[in-house]
């Protein structure tokens, strides 16, 4: 029995024992802390505090792990395991996990604020997307900078040196940037929001589900997506439909014979209007609707009532409900909405020696 305890590499048992278990417990602890922490602060809402205790548990992780590091460290010195010449290596492992940690934490935190604070701002709403690229380059930059100066490597000719490269980044990526700038602009123009329904000069529908730093994203009515380059989209003609109010005016042409009492039908339509109006659910019912006669067609007597919808979606509902309830109460006054009517002078059409022998 004494031969086989010997065996065993005891020192080497403690400290992976050691280490296992400090890891295990720091990370049951953090759990416990952060769960009774967001417990407590998950009634307030956006508060900054409960933004902070979301963005805390990976760069704690981390922390733990570069603790546990030095722990290792510590016992494998202590019991002869390997000599004090790995301190340095240690240490620029440690500062390194540090200073990921902080990354990790800040890239975490600048994207809990911004998504939390999304909608209260307009601004914040259409610009997710870029400010959360713009935040993750800029912290992403400023770490790779830092970590190079743990490790002893200079910096100063990098910073010198991005002034001479930028011009040739900024060549190569024209394209990029381009698109990058004209989504900024349409931020700051406004052009077009995220929720807006828009039209493409190029005949395409839907509504703008978000502008990205390079293309925005455009949600058709069939479901799918048009994605739109932003120097295309700010160079282009955009019909937007909520702007400046969702609201839109619905004109619906209608004819009438010839043999009609236009007052009476006038009369007649603006009740239907109105009743759609005030019973439809996506109508506007304090809405003066109008009726305007305006041509004598070869058949009928044309007039446009104009109606209003909520919003352009909406539209097509409204005038189907008007159609349908115009249609039947026209039956119920003798009103006739009459076919096309096309007459045949076959006379006219007759060779001239022909009519004089008739």
């Amino acid at each position: 029995m004494e031969d086989v305890w010997q065996l065993i590499p005891y020192p080497w048992l403690v400290v992976g024992g050691s280490v296992s278990i400090s890891v295990l417990t720091m990370y049951l602890i953090k759990r416990l802390i952060l769960v009774q922490l967001q417990r407590i602060k998950r009634s307030e809402g956006r508060h900054i505090t409960s933004i902070l205790f979301n963005s805390l548990s990976k760069p704690l992780s981390i922390f733990i792990l570069v603790i546990n590091i030095y722990l290792l460290q510590y016992l494998l010195v202590e019991y002869k395991l390997i000599s004090s010449q790995f301190y340095k290596q240690v240490d620029i492992t440690a500062q390194i996990g540090i200073i990921i940690a902080l990354l990790v934490f800040a890239e975490r935190f600048c994207n809990q604020l911004l998504v939390s604070y999304a909608d209260t701002s307009e601004a914040l709403l259409n610009s997710q997307s870029i400010i959360r690229g713009a935040s993750k380059i800029l912290i992403i930059g400023i770490g790779g900078l830092v970590i190079l100066g743990t490790l002893g490597i200079s910096i100063t000719p990098i910073v010198a040196s991005l002034g001479i490269t930028s011009l040739a980044v900024a060549l190569a990526l024209q394209p990029t940037l381009e698109n990058f700038f004209s989504g900024v602009q349409l931020i700051i123009d406004k052009p077009i929001r995220v929720g807006d329904f828009v039209e493409l000069d190029s005949g395409e529908q839907g509504f703008v589900d978000r502008i990205g730093w390079r293309s925005t994203w455009i949600k058709m009515l069939p479901n799918n997506i048009v994605v739109m380059p932003n120097s295309m989209l700010s160079q282009s003609k955009i019909i937007n439909y909520y702007y400046p109010e969702k609201e839109l005016s619905v004109p619906i042409d209608v004819g009438v014979h010839y043999d009609s009492d236009l007052e009476h039908v006038e009369r007649v339509t603006l009740e239907v209007a109105r009743e759609i109006l005030h019973s439809h659910k996506w109508g506007v019912d304090n809405y003066e609707t109008f009726v305007v006669f305006h041509t004598f067609d070869s058949s009928s007597i044309n007039f446009t009532v104009m109606l209003r919808a909520e919003e352009y979606f909406n539209r097509f509902f409204i005038k189907s409900a008007f159609i349908k309830a115009l249609h039947q109460r026209f039956r119920q006054e003798g009103i006739v909405i009459p076919y096309p009517i096309r007459a045949i002078n076959t006379d006219q059409e007759q060779p001239h020696h022909q009519k004089i022998e008739t």
